[in-house]
């Protein structure tokens, strides 16, 4: 890294399904220490296709423990560059799965896809490769968790948005 000297080795731990990993260990010897998060990342052999955009650092800095959660593409987008803050011996990084939906129906491809903030249902659609020839887009539902924990069934348009864990169905056309 810099060169520096450090008198004993600097441990640092990342956590979560969701890091493409060089080996299975989820402890890392770091040269020196001055290491920032976006180097810990990059020797874990970076954040999986299913990973989420943030994650969440626990550090303990002079006693006082802390959660921070950081956003890393904000880091490479000219966000503010001190997030991507130094990582100290014995810090562990959490990397959560990214929020999905899941699509299903009279389209070409259903399953689970990544969600994306302002997504519509026009975009959840082209993710699941289209509508079959027997599909009505004017048919389209959304099964959606509500804050008492039930599922509600909405009629949904192409341009109405979808929400992290919703489930979109298209029905089959009559005619």
């Amino acid at each position: 890294m810099n060169g520096m000297k450090v008198p004993h080795d600097i441990y640092v731990h990342i956590a979560g399904s969701d890091i493409v990993r060089v080996d299975p260990q989820t402890f890392y010897v770091l040269e020196d220490n001055a290491t920032r998060l976006t180097d810990v990342l990059t020797l874990a052999g970076g954040i999986s296709a299913s990973g989420a955009d943030t994650v969440t650092v626990l550090t303990n800095r002079n006693g006082k423990p802390e959660r921070r959660i950081v956003d890393v593409p904000s880091i490479f987008q000219g966000g503010d560059p001190a997030t991507n803050m130094q990582i100290e011996n014995g810090d562990t990084i959490f990397v959560e799965r990214a929020p999905v939906f899941y699509i299903y129906g009279e389209v070409q491809r259903a399953g689970a896809y990544r969600w994306e903030p302002n997504m519509i249902v026009m975009q959840a659609l082209s993710l699941g490769s289209g509508l079959t020839p027997r599909a009505s887009a004017r048919n389209i539902g959304i099964h959606r968790r509500m804050p008492d924990g039930k599922f509600a069934k909405l009629d949904a348009k192409l341009t109405d948005p979808i929400q992290a864990d919703d489930i979109v169905f298209v029905r089959e056309s009559l005619f």
